[in-house]
């Protein structure tokens, strides 16, 4: 689905972008890689307990641009009562449901995702084919955010340190992974996965956080070395096929958001990466892991050019403006949001804001 299709579809109350059967774009044979497709719908079901006046409610959706893990199948959605339509942000193309109701009518927004998802791993020591990027893009990825000052000061001092004598932008990117696995720690304290707030965490040297802190942190060095890098918000859809109970979720996965990280490669194109969750096997497997624990030694090997795609990608957005919205920008989307006329309200506040999110894999005839 392309972006201007995804614009294309939305309505008053509910739509519906068709879910079709299994396609040849899809087939193995395609993408020549023995590694196969698998397609899910996750269900987002949002309802405010407590609306007052203007209820507005946003959803992602997954990433409205194919990429070589993942493709967009349809999105489908119901706001009984009120209005809704599929946006995207005009600087990253985050795809989202927007959806808004008047005073006196009980909110609830339900938004169904089709999506096919293919595990991706990139061998950073052998040549590669690959579309280059459009610079463009590139540059939209090396660039500071609010939260992510990239271009002087603490962050770019670290950078420098950490990646002396590197020569090339995967070794570089191969200093400051190892960097972040040896020197951070998965804090299980910080309420859901963190804000992202690089500046204080360099500045102030404190080095625990959750995937939107550590894999961010990631982003942030290679930018300071004007490596194109970005954070991929998205959620675990799956449990994981490689024996980590901890990098897994079925079923219920309200609480199963996680980010990841990538950065551009001159002769490798986007590479995946993912140290945070390195930190979280430490912490979690098993109740808890050596660092050189086989487990976390595979995972440290793996997670530096490969993904397992039992999880979904759903934007690249940092410093979001919500459409319709009249709070302010959001560091990031990745969890469901609203607002009504007495403020913003906290996503991760089940006594104001109830949602629930459920994945399924589906089995599409051939």
């Amino acid at each position: 689905m392309n972006r201007r299709d995804f614009l294309r579809n939305s309505g008053l109350a509910s739509a519906a972008v068709m879910f079709p059967a299994m396609a040849p774009p899809l087939a193995q044979a395609e993408t020549g890689t023995g590694e196969a497709w698998r397609v899910f719908d996750v269900t987002t079901r949002v309802e405010i307990l407590k609306p007052a006046g203007v209820t507005r409610v946003w959803v992602p959706t997954p990433l409205l641009q194919d990429t070589t893990f993942q493709k967009t199948l349809g999105n489908k959605f119901d706001a009984e009562g009120g209005t809704a339509k599929l946006e995207a942000d005009p600087r990253y193309g985050a795809g989202m449901v927007a959806a808004e109701w008047g005073d006196g009518v009980k909110p609830v927004l339900v938004h169904t995702a089709r999506f096919a998802t293919k595990n991706i791993a990139v061998d950073t020591t052998l040549p590669a084919r690959f579309q280059p990027e459009d610079p463009a893009i590139l540059s939209k990825f090396t660039a500071s955010t609010e939260h992510m000052r990239v271009d002087g000061g603490a962050v770019k001092d670290l950078s420098d340190q950490i990646t002396r004598g590197a020569r090339t932008d995967v070794q570089k990117a191969h200093m400051v992974y190892e960097w972040i696995v040896e020197n951070t720690y998965r804090d299980g304290k910080v309420k859901g996965c963190g804000n992202g707030d690089i500046n204080f965490m360099v500045e102030n040297k404190l080095w625990g956080g959750k995937c939107a802190d550590l894999n961010a942190l990631f982003t942030a060095l290679m930018r300071a070395q004007g490596v194109a890098a970005r954070d991929v918000y998205g959620i675990r859809v799956a449990d994981s096929q490689l024996g980590y109970k901890s990098l897994g979720k079925s079923g219920d996965i309200t609480k199963a958001q996680h980010c990841r990280a990538e950065f551009y490669s001159s002769q490798h194109g986007w590479v995946p990466v993912d140290p945070a969750d390195v930190r979280k096997v430490i912490l979690e497997e098993q109740g808890g892991k050596q660092p050189d624990d086989p487990m976390v030694l595979a995972a440290r090997k793996r997670l530096f050019g490969s993904w397992e795609m039992n999880w979904v990608g759903l934007n690249y957005a940092n410093d979001v403006q919500l459409p319709g919205s009249t709070r302010g920008r959001i560091g990031f989307l990745m969890y469901p949001q609203s607002e009504t006329a007495e403020g913003r309200l906290d996503s991760l506040d089940p006594d104001h804001f109830k949602y629930t999110i459920t994945s399924k894999e589906i089995v599409l005839a051939a």
